[in-house]
């Protein structure tokens, strides 16, 4: 599948509302970023691609970042370092393994949008919404 087909497919406002509603509760922000790009190490890319976002400069460097490469059939799933000392890298294996049980059926705006809901889960365990909390990330499909 190329990226613009895994582009065409997804349903963008269900993501884009999904991540609105997980922000609701923390003051955490969740990006999904599709790459159109052949990639190595979906891991790496991510980080990269968090760092390019802008991603470490929340207030409380609790962002997660759904990172996507459908031309190389992979993807990772990344916290800042707030919120990383909160759960290690075994959460975000045990999501990465949920969404691809989805995204092996064919299920890709599900699969996201369950790492959208489990990433705010556990950003509203750790960083509760506080009263003067802003959107400091797009909820916006980022895609290169």
């Amino acid at each position: 599948m190329t990226a613009n087909e895994f582009l065409n497919q997804l349903r963008h406002d269900e993501i884009v509302a999904a991540i609105g509603a997980a922000e609701m509760g923390t003051s955490g922000e969740i990006r999904v970023f599709v790459s159109r790009k052949e990639i190595e190490d979906a891991l790496i890319a991510a980080q990269c691609e968090f760092e390019r976002l802008g991603m470490r400069k929340t207030k409380h460097r609790n962002g997660v970042l759904i990172y996507v490469a459908p031309r190389t059939r992979k993807f990772a799933v990344v916290g800042d370092a707030g919120i990383h000392a909160h759960c290690g890298n075994d959460f975000w294996r045990q999501v990465a393994d949920e969404m691809s049980a989805l995204f092996r059926e064919g299920e890709f705006t599900a699969g996201i949008v369950h790492g959208v809901r489990r990433a705010g889960e556990l950003l509203g365990k750790h960083f509760s919404h506080e009263r003067d909390d802003r959107n400091e990330l797009s909820d916006e499909v980022a895609h290169d």
